[in-house]
Order: structure tokens, then C-alpha cells, then sequence
């Protein structure tokens, strides 16, 4: 493990809202306040109240600023991106032990709204992954048709894709077939 858990979960979540969007995805799947539930749902998300039209126009703001750290490279500019989401919520650290996991801390006042909850966590995970030196590790998939984000935490540093199921098995057929057509040759 790169990250405590909690970083972890958070990195996961900022990558699965980013894929929500059509520049990621070519489609939106946040379109409406069910796909907004579809999305806290699968993020186990902690202590969040009933979700509003502007908790999601929010989070479409927030996705589309977190996609821009992962589209950066330049370690200045992230710092920046970052500090500016994460400087705009009033953050509560304090320690939890829910749902079974030890004890991590939330950066974000329990009851808070969804979109304080994901610039908070997500933007001070983003934070930690910049200051380990390691921001190489947020990446689009190289597959040549998709747009869709990761984070590489493997130990190597060798992932590439953003699913090994899709793009990456995708991807090793293709170069299997060029090979098999090269060697017909």
C-alpha cells in the first residue's frame, strides 16, 4: 500500500467521478439526481443527507476541476488546482471508525454537504499523492480510444490502462494480432 486507506478510497472515488463525465467517458452519467445517487452509492460514502440539484450541479463542478489535476503533469499547476479546491471548504478533520475500517480521519464536518465531502477528501488525497512526489501517477488510459483516468498504484509503476478488463485486454489482443499478421509476413 502507497497510501493509508482512507487516501486509497478517496483516489478511487475522485477517478470513478471523473470517469462519470462524457470527457472521460463519452457520456455523462451524471445526468440527473439518480445518477448522483448511483455515484454516493457506489463510493460508500459516510453520512450524507438527501442529495439536491445543487449538490450535483457541485459535484459536476468539482469533476471537472479534478479532471484538470489529472490532465496537468506540471507539479505548480496541481499545487494550485489543489489549494484552490480544497482552500474553498471549511474543513473539520476529525478521527472515525466507520463501516467496519480503523481509524482514519475525515477532513470534511460530519453532516456536511456532498460536494464539501469530495473536495475535501478527494482534494487532500490529491494533495498527498503531490507532495509524495508521485503525481506521474494520475494518468488517462493510453488505449487510443478512451479518455478515462486512473491512478497507477501499482509498485512497478507499470499500469496503463484504465480497466486491464476492457482497454487493457483490448489493447493486448490488438498488439497479439499485429504480431500474428507481422510474422505471416
Amino acid at each position: 500500500m502507497i497510501f493509508t486507506h482512507d487516501t486509497e478510497h478517496a483516489l478511487a472515488v475522485v477517478v470513478d467521478l471523473i470517469n462519470t463525465g462524457a470527457a472521460a467517458s463519452g457520456g455523462e452519467e451524471l445526468g440527473g439526481l439518480p445518477g448522483l445517487r448511483a455515484f454516493v452509492g457506489r463510493s460508500a460514502f459516510s453520512d450524507v443527507g438527501e442529495l439536491t440539484e445543487a449538490d450535483l450541479g457541485r459535484v459536476r463542478e468539482l469533476r471537472d476541476r479534478f479532471h484538470a489535476v489529472f490532465r496537468t503533469g506540471d507539479v505548480p499547476t496541481a499545487v494550485r488546482l489543489i489549494n484552490e479546491i480544497v482552500g474553498e471548504v471549511r474543513a473539520t478533520p476529525h478521527l472515525t471508525d466507520h463501516d467496519g475500517y480503523d481509524w482514519h480521519v475525515h477532513f470534511f464536518a460530519p453532516g456536511a454537504p456532498v460536494g464539501e465531502h469530495l473536495a475535501a477528501d478527494c482534494g487532500m488525497a490529491l494533495a498527498y499523492v503531490v507532495a509524495a512526489g508521485e503525481l506521474d501517477r494520475l494518468r488517462t488510459c493510453e488505449a487510443p480510444d478512451c479518455s478515462r483516468v486512473l491512478v497507477d498504484l501499482s509498485r512497478n509503476r507499470c499500469r496503463r490502462y484504465c480497466d486491464s478488463r476492457t482497454c487493457g485486454n483490448r489493447m493486448h489482443v490488438a498488439a497479439y494480432r499485429a504480431r500474428q499478421r507481422e510474422a505471416a509476413l
